[in-house]
């Protein structure tokens, strides 16, 4: 599983809410309140939480005492979203948190044997299809909801263009696939992977929209950008070193705007209902 630098979490954390798609939280807050049989808490499982931000994010949008299971493989990232962790509901019931240390990939139905809800951001496009098809198995043997956001689409779009845009990210969407995972590919790979299951599957964009107000994240993300994909293809490094001082400089005048295209998952147990579409 791959490890990530708080500094880097932080940083990406108000793009990463912006871009969430909100209109897949009414018909998650619908089966939860349907599924809920009066239970005392929602207990709600953060897969690869990193340093929290999903329960940020969403456990102010529901309603209810919630209890957040934080899963992940860094003790550090552990502790650090168990400390950060948002403490009431959108209706001021209590949220609390517990920290359970572990590889995703290894995750069975027992693990969620509790859960009311899975979530995950920014998960899928690091997985191998047998890590995504195992959870998917976890998922559905569980019988809850899954919601999956901000798995990378594999289009990025800069404005003002530049000839080289198109064989950066050609290069970089070949660097996410290293190692055989699914990188741009990992949103078709759950879709299948939980439909086979019966499940309903929604898809909706969440794309990063940075502008001058982002410019450090921007920057960040543009140099990780290159950096990935001239490591895929090193022949790249001598236009890419000069492309980056020129984009760079163009970010910091407030004169470069990028949409990175991703894409939030919402999965519901069973087919779905007569009028609705998935």
């Amino acid at each position: 599983m791959h490890q990530y630098a708080p500094q880097w979490l932080e940083l990406r954390e108000g793009a990463d809410a912006d871009a969430r798609a909100d209109s897949l939280l009414d018909p998650l807050r619908a089966r939860l309140a349907h599924a809920s049989g009066g239970a005392a808490e929602l207990v709600v499982h953060d897969l690869g939480c990193g340093t929290g931000s999903m329960g940020r994010w969403l456990a102010p949008r529901l309603e209810g005492a919630q209890r957040w299971v934080l899963h992940d493989h860094d003790p550090g990232l552990l502790r650090l979203a168990a400390d950060r962790a948002p403490r009431a509901a959108a209706d001021g019931s209590p949220v609390t948190v517990t920290a359970r240390r572990g590889e995703i990939g290894r995750l069975t139905g027992a693990d969620l044997v509790d859960a009311a809800l899975v979530t995950a951001s920014a998960l899928l496009d690091v997985l191998t299809v047998e890590e995504v098809d195992a959870l998917a198995a976890a998922c559905t043997d569980a019988g809850c909801p899954v919601l999956l956001t901000l798995s990378v689409a594999g289009r990025v779009e800069l404005t003002p263009e530049h000839p080289l845009d198109a064989e950066l990210g050609d290069a970089f969407n070949a660097h996410q696939r290293r190692g055989g995972l699914l990188g741009p590919e990992a949103v078709d790979a759950a879709c299948d992977a939980f439909s086979r299951r019966g499940a309903t599957v929604r898809v909706q964009p969440s794309p990063w929209r940075l502008g001058p107000r982002e410019a450090e994240l921007t920057e960040e993300w543009l140099c990780g950008w290159v950096g990935a994909a001239c490591e895929q293809r090193p022949d790249l490094v001598d236009r890419a070193d000069a492309y980056l001082v020129e984009r760079l400089r163009a970010c910091r005048a407030g004169e470069l705007r990028a949409v990175v295209h991703h894409c939030d998952v919402l999965v519901l147990p069973g087919p779905p209902a007569t009028g609705t579409v998935s």
